[in-house]
């Protein structure tokens, strides 16, 4: 051959869409060798395969192996057409007619229609020589090997269709059905094999014939909705012929163990390991306990079962349960005793819950490296749309037969024909199912094996943009592929939540439109308690015919996705309208929710995640703004706030109007540390610094404005300081603190009767003034000398005398956390170094050690409310708060003195001064730092929570998963985040006895 005819043939080769032109060319002088076609007659269907390489190299394997039967084939039009086609499509198959070269001959009839589900019964069951009463012709493995063959001979009669039909997306719907049909056939045949094979092995024929066994399908098994190579989910139920359980004896202990063996064997026929590769896998455990539970059961105990014990996921698993395979009518009798529990699940109180998880489950198990190639459960995938119209079916099949469907299409057209979706997003969403679907089948023929990722390289989208028809190179399947699953995300949310408003607001006729109570039916079964509710403030913000209306109409079927992702939908929802009607028209309000998602999607979180928050943002609308940039929700500069503080002295001329300018200070800054804290843009050292410090600058503030106001000038000499005790001293705040504090005052060149008098009418003042019914300040002095029976404030002498001659040993442990906040400098650097004399005593008293010993398993003893678990008690309890701080405190009080870098008021600066000096272990300080750091953040996670300060892990589920999803944990983690707590507390609680006891 001539360089110019090479290159011609080469050429041609290319046009033909053969890559591997070399190999091609040698290839098919051979494959003209072994069964005497000329070349023209060869490659005449050769342009139509999606791998022409693929193709070319199956049918040489083949030919190698039988020339005859690829010769018969290629030499028919059809059949040629065929097989260049699957071949070319499929792998799998090339293999299997090496394994099999007699079938390959049938391929010239294939592919001209769907086998109906009667027929291949029918096929299946003759491949196994099965009689009248279901009893294959052997028990041997070598019946497996012949259902498997014509299983896969039927399986490319399928694949031929489809391959062959000119609109393949439309073609999804009959392809599936037959899938479905072949999978029960095969199981059919499998059972008959089954049934032989037990019949000879410790059970007599009739003994098996008056076991009633039904083969349940469940999901795309039962939809009719199968995949080329799938798992089949199935549930057995088992039961006895009533003539047979006269005759032979066989009664239910009997039949359930005879059941059990064909169950078993079933499986075994489809899915062992025999000379020819399993089908596909059998799946039994959507049954009743799961891989847990009996393998079998008889109809009365699944019923039983179901009425008792199953979760709304259980019910919802059976929402596609159709007959597959074995007794007809046993089958027909177990969907009809599950279908009106599956229709009635919506109305469980877990269902929310079930539902989200169940999605949640699927997305935990994709590795994160294939979360961009996955068709099926990766975002705007299958799963998508099947969740979605599940999640719709179960709402609305509860009171409306009509869309009680099992297949996802059929659900579709079902629940646009009730109105429940829009025709646009009925006819998009099929559109997109069925296109993924065709995708799948496609990668799934390939191989002939279970796969949903697409390809990751050119080649594999080239290969399978030809297979599917969706474009005609990989940049172009890979844009079919993205918009389609950009649209179904959109979708979504229009599909589940646009129609809500037209219940309470108008929109275009073509729109879905749902009634008031097909909107509360729905409004619940996304998570709002009070539906009812829900929709009037959903009518409330987007009725009406201004501007701000229209956004807030399109913008509300977003935010409720979002809040209906929250721990509190109803609380959010009812914020947000707050928040909008205080904002009126505000112009950067909407747009800002319109033009972020970011801000938008923070708005929600915040709002159904922290009734705190909510509260306070009522209050102050404008902090929305600070939703849009990280920074405005980290906490502000000590120095800024200490200027604003200072400021308002100059500003406000009375103390009334100077405290609403403090309080207001005070709640802006709380509120932006709240919001920081929630959206895990502020740490929890970053927290309790910003809380403590607001705390400080807002009682600075106060005492001078309550000064101007009681000391009159020619008392300005006097002397007066707030220290901070506790956690307030110790700058350890969180949300809901007290603060702690001592009030100190020295009289100076004041007559000493004057000067207590004034300090005590600041102090009253103070108390008065700072009172907030908005966001509490509690002042609480009870730490002073005497606790509540001592004065309120004392003299600077008065304490020191007080401490020379009466102290106790918990006054000595409470100077500990002693610093000052507020008030006279030099007066706090007095107290404080009267304060270090005591607290770090050149020696420690033995009886004050004991004595504090004993206070700490009084407080254990008595201090804890009636009632509460103490294992639950965040400050109190073992292994909590108070354990951490009283060890550190108990070590402070032996060595201070000698270690200058334990004199700190800060806890865990303190633990790590001992670490550092030896006097506590490195493993024993991580355990009290992490149940101290749990402990802290646990405690203002539930007061953001709830907007209750509580000092106890709540008992509530739904309380728990709050709480854990504002320390970051996953939706539905209750039970985490209370493990985590008892299991870190227990272990810094044997830390403490060791280390504080002595144990």
């Amino acid at each position: 051959m001539s360089t110019r005819d090479r290159s011609s043939v080469l050429t041609e080769l290319a046009r033909l869409g053969f890559s591997r032109l070399g190999e091609a060319e040698v290839a098919i002088q051979e494959l003209r060798e072994l069964v005497g076609l000329d070349r023209s007659e060869l490659l005449a269907e050769a342009a139509g395969a999606a791998d022409p390489d693929e193709a070319l190299a199956g049918l040489v394997r083949i030919a190698r192996r039988r020339a005859e039967p690829v010769r018969d084939v290629l030499a028919d039009p059809r059949g040629q057409r065929v097989a260049w086609r699957l071949l070319g499509a499929s792998r799998g198959f090339a293999d299997f007619y090496l394994r099999r070269p007699e079938r390959f001959e049938a391929l010239r009839g294939a592919g001209e229609r769907l086998p109906g589900a009667d027929e291949l019964r029918r096929v299946l069951l003759a491949s196994v020589g099965a009689d009248a009463e279901g009893f294959a012709a052997s028990g041997d493995d070598s019946a497996w090997v012949g259902l498997r063959v014509a299983y896969r001979a039927e399986l490319a009669g399928i694949a031929a269709y489809d391959l062959l039909h000119p609109e393949p997306v439309a073609a999804v719907d009959g392809v599936t059905a037959a899938l479905a049909d072949a999978a029960g056939a095969a199981l059919e045949a499998s059972l008959a094999v089954a049934r032989a094979k037990v019949a000879g092995a410790g059970a007599s024929r009739s003994e098996v014939a008056a076991t009633r066994l039904a083969i349940i399908g469940m999901g795309k098994a039962g939809a009719r909705e199968l995949n080329y190579v799938s798992d089949v989910d199935v549930i057995f139920v088992a039961g006895v012929d009533a003539q047979g359980a006269g005759d032979d004896g066989v009664g239910e202990g009997r039949a359930i163990e005879i059941a059990t063996r064909l169950a078993v064997q079933t499986m075994r026929g489809i899915d062992g390991i025999e000379a020819e590769p399993p089908l596909w896998e059998v799946d039994p455990n959507l049954r009743p306990e799961g891989k847990q539970g009996a393998l079998v059961r008889t109809l009365e105990s699944h019923v039983a079962y179901y009425e008792r014990w199953a979760k709304s996921w259980e019910f919802q698993a059976l929402l596609k349960a159709r007959p597959l395979a074995g007794d007809p009518a046993l089958g027909e009798a177990y969907v009809a005793a599950m279908q009106p529990r599956v229709w009635a699940s919506s109305a469980r109180e877990d269902f929310v819950d079930s539902v989200q998880a169940m999605r949640e489950r699927v997305m935990e198990h994709i590795p994160a490296e294939d979360v961009p190639f996955q068709l099926k459960l990766g975002p705007g995938g299958i799963r998508d749309i099947e969740f979605a119209v599940q999640l719709l079916q179960l709402v609305h099949g509860r009171v409306d037969e009509s869309v009680r469907q099992r297949g996802t299409l059929g659900a579709i057209a079902a629940l646009e024909e009730g109105g429940y979706i829009g025709r646009a997003e009925a006819a998009a969403f099929g559109r997109d199912y069925r296109t993924l679907r065709l995708l799948e089948h496609r990668l799934q023929l390939a191989g002939l094996s279970r796969t949903h990722l697409m390809p990751r390289d050119d080649d594999g989208l080239r290969a399978l943009a030809r297979a599917t028809g969706l474009a005609e190179s990989a940049e172009g399947l890979q844009r079919v592929w993205d918009d389609i699953r950009r649209e179904v995300r959109e979708i979504h949310v229009r599909l589940f939540y646009r129609p809500l408003l037209a219940a309470v607001a108008r929109l275009p006729q073509d729109e879905a439109s749902l009634t008031p109570d097909q909107a509360r039916d729905r409004l619940a079964a996304i998570g709002f308690r009070e539906p009812a509710v829900a929709l009037r403030h959903i009518a409330a913000v987007t009725s009406g015919l201004s501007r701000k209306s229209t956004i807030q109409r399109h913008l509300m079927p977003v935010m409720l996705r979002m809040f209906a992702e929250g721990v509190d939908p109803d609380s959010g929802l009812i914020s947000f309208r707050r928040v909008s009607e205080r904002l009126g028209e505000t112009p950067w309000f909407l747009r800002m929710l319109r033009d972020s998602s970011g801000a938008a999607e923070r708005l929600t979180k915040l709002l159904s995640g922290s009734r705190y928050v909510g509260e306070l943002m009522e209050w102050i609308p404008e902090s929305v703004a600070w939703l849009d940039s990280d920074d405005q929700l980290l906490p502000r500069a000590s120095a800024s706030l200490q200027e604003e503080a200072r400021a308002i002295q100059t500003r406000h001329a009375t103390i009334e109007d100077a405290m609403r300018a403090v309080r207001a200070l005070r709640r802006r800054e709380t509120l932006r540390a709240a919001m920081g804290a929630m959206l895990g843009v502020t740490t929890i050292e970053q927290l309790s610094a910003a809380l403590t410090g607001i705390t400080e600058v807002t009682l600075q503030a106060t005492l001078r404005a309550v000064r101007r106001e009681v000391v009159p000038a020619d008392a300005d000499d006097l002397d007066f300081a707030i220290i901070g005790m506790g956690r307030f001293g110790g700058a350890e705040l969180g949300f809901g603190s007290d603060a702690d504090v001592l009030y100190v005052y020295r009289p100076e060149s004041v007559e000493p009767q004057r000067a207590e008098s004034l300090a005590r009418k600041i102090v009253a003042e103070l108390r008065r003034v700072s009172e907030d019914l908005r966001l509490p300040l509690e002042l609480d002095a009870d730490l002073r000398p005497e606790g509540r029976k001592g004065p309120i404030v004392r003299s600077l002498d008065a304490y020191g005398e007080y401490y020379r001659r009466w102290s106790l040993s918990w006054e000595a442990q409470a100077l500990l956390r002693a610093r000052g906040v507020a008030g006279s400098t030099k007066l706090i650097q007095a107290f404080e170094e009267l304060a270090d004399a005591v607290r770090y005593p050149a020696e420690a008293d033995p009886q004050a050690l004991r004595e504090i010993r004993r206070i700490k398993a009084r407080v254990e003893a008595e201090r804890l409310p009636q009632g509460v678990d103490r294992s639950r008690h965040l400050k109190l309890g073992p292994g909590g708060l108070s354990d951490v701080e009283w060890l550190v405190q108990l070590l402070q009080l032996q060595h201070a003195h000698d270690v200058p870098a334990l004199r700190t008021t800060s806890t865990l600066g303190a633990l790590g001064a001992a670490v550092d000096a030896g006097l506590v272990g490195e493993e024993d300080a991580g355990l009290l730092t992490d149940a101290w750091m749990l402990a802290a953040r646990l405690r203002s996670a539930n007061t953001l929570l709830s907007g209750q300060t509580s000092d106890v892990l709540p008992l509530d589920r739904r309380r728990l998963d709050g709480i854990g999803r504002i320390l970051g944990y996953p939706p539905r983690s209750a039970t985490r985040v209370e493990d985590d707590w008892l299991r870190t507390a227990r272990r810094a609680r044997r830390v403490f006895d060791r280390l504080f006891y002595g144990d």
